[in-house]
């Protein structure tokens, strides 16, 4: 019996220091510095399509951060996120501090080593839905925690429009069985 005690506590203590060890790795927005300015090609307001066309995103340090501020920095993740306006009434999407649970960003579009001055094209990828979107760069640390980040300016907004999947092979196929089920249906009317 003491045996057991002893094991479930043991087992309650690495829990409970796995947690606290992971509680200290979580990031928040509001706590991240905005060292890089960011900016994509959109225009504002503009309209792309899904797995048509292509975004060029480009990141520099701050000029008035000060030399050094960018030391840690190990990598650059930059990611699509929706819109204030793309967020109403659509839980799924909405902003969080914590950055585990925010559902602004949901897309990746590069993660790479970190120069002070990147650039990077990305072609819209199929699944993007359609709504309004801007772009956030992350700095990340030697671990992959946000340590700071920036993001193209609130009027600086697009539209993509994403692939509803409809095509023409389908609504003709969606026709033709629809007549096909109306006629059967007033075959056995009048048959039985």
């Amino acid at each position: 019996m003491a045996r057991s005690e002893l094991v479930m506590a043991l087992l309650v203590v690495v829990l409970a220091a796995d947690c606290c060890a992971s509680a200290g790795a979580v990031a928040y927005l509001s706590k991240l510095p905005v060292t890089l300015d960011v900016t994509a090609s959109p225009s504002p307001g503009q309209v792309l399509h899904a797995s048509k066309d292509v975004i060029t995103v480009t990141w520099a340090l701050n000029a008035t951060r000060s030399a050094g501020v960018d030391a840690d920095y190990r990598n650059v993740e930059v990611r699509l996120c929706y819109a204030p306006v793309g967020q109403n009434e659509r839980e799924w999407r909405k902003t969080s501090d914590n950055l585990e649970k925010d559902k602004t960003c949901l897309f990746k579009v590069t993660q790479q080593p970190y120069p002070s001055v990147g650039k990077v094209e990305y072609r819209i990828a199929a699944h993007i839905p359609t709504a309004t979107y801007s772009v956030r760069a992350y700095a990340l640390d030697a671990s992959g925690t946000q340590v700071a980040f920036g993001q193209t300016l609130r009027t600086a907004t697009f539209n993509i429009v994403g692939i509803t999947g409809i095509n023409t092979s389908i609504k003709v196929a969606a026709g033709v069985f629809s007549t096909f089920s109306v006629a059967s249906l007033a075959f056995f009317f009048f048959i039985l």
